[in-house]
């Protein structure tokens, strides 16, 4: 029996517009429903490490460590569901819309759940923290701004950001939301799960969340690597990164994703300070010379 290949195992060869077949459609909507399964993990765990915690076990907590991993695994799964879809031709209104409340759930609410119960729940009141109110108002905050970037994204079809780059490149419109929740769960992760019981930690751990809030609503521009080609050819070079990539990962992944994530949320910010500094020293066209007339 011949082997198919994988255009002729998703597209129906007796369509003449090369229609995918049904089953196709059901790949990416998998990708989707397992992040909204991580999505639920994560908030469950968060619930039992603040449970854990509770009991004045304040060190290394291995169920916000769980919760972590899990958003950080949406956010690899995020990236795969929408890429796949396009691959085999399967992208549909129910698909993202199903994709966009599945980023509520797994990017929006449960980092909001993590970010209070590792961050604010077990800090002891004081200085400019006098109770954990602050923290129920910037979780909330950062979990409405990320419904509204994701309702943004939907009603736009050709959004225009702030900062307009080059006409060649792809850019997203504000932060993604996977963004700034990879960044909360490798902040969590790199500090080992311990959560945290200084007021004036807890207050740059909330300020972080208002500018990731923040970032999320703007129009500044982030790149989205959609011109990034998964079944193009490869050079040597490209190879070598990504293995080298993966393996410091795999081996000192609390740093490198800290950094990944980092890395990411302020390429927004320093593109949009570049722009500005740019226009500010910008030579000025000299004004317009007034007309002579000869009469």
């Amino acid at each position: 029996m011949a082997k198919l290949s994988w255009q002729q195992r998703f597209f129906d060869p007796r369509s003449p517009a090369r229609r995918p077949r049904r089953a196709a459609y059901a790949l990416p909507t998998l990708f989707t429903a397992g992040n909204v399964f991580l999505g639920f993990l994560a908030i469950l765990r968060s619930i039992e490490g603040a449970l854990l915690a509770g009991t004045g076990q304040l060190g290394p907590n291995r169920n916000f460590e769980a919760a972590a991993i899990a958003i950080g695994a949406a956010v690899v799964l995020d990236g795969l569901d929408g890429r796949i879809a396009r691959l085999t031709n399967t992208v549909s209104d129910f698909g993202r819309e199903m994709d966009s409340l599945a980023d509520v759930i797994t990017f929006g609410i449960a980092p909001a759940v993590l970010a209070y119960c590792w961050g604010v729940q077990f800090v002891t009141p004081g200085g400019l923290l006098p109770d954990h109110r602050a923290g129920y108002f910037i979780a909330f905050l950062y979990l409405v701004c990320g419904a509204a970037r994701l309702a943004r994204f939907n009603v736009q079809t050709n959004p225009v950001p702030k900062n307009p780059g080059r006409p060649d490149r792809k850019y997203f419109v504000g932060l993604p939301i996977p963004a700034a929740a990879a960044i909360l769960a490798a902040i969590v992760y790199a500090s080992d799960s311990v959560p945290l019981e200084w007021w004036f930690l807890s207050m740059l751990w909330l300020g972080l969340l208002a500018l990731l809030s923040f970032l999320m609503v703007s129009t500044w521009r982030y790149p989205s690597f959609k011109e990034v080609n998964l079944t193009g050819p490869r050079s040597p070079l490209t190879v070598i990164l990504f293995a080298a990539l993966i393996y410091l990962v795999w081996n000192y992944s609390q740093p490198v994703l800290l950094a990944l994530s980092s890395v990411y949320v302020g390429t927004g910010i320093l593109i949009r300070a570049g722009g500005i500094i740019r226009r500010r020293f910008r030579p000025h066209p000299p004004p317009p010379q007034p007309e002579h007339q000869a009469g």
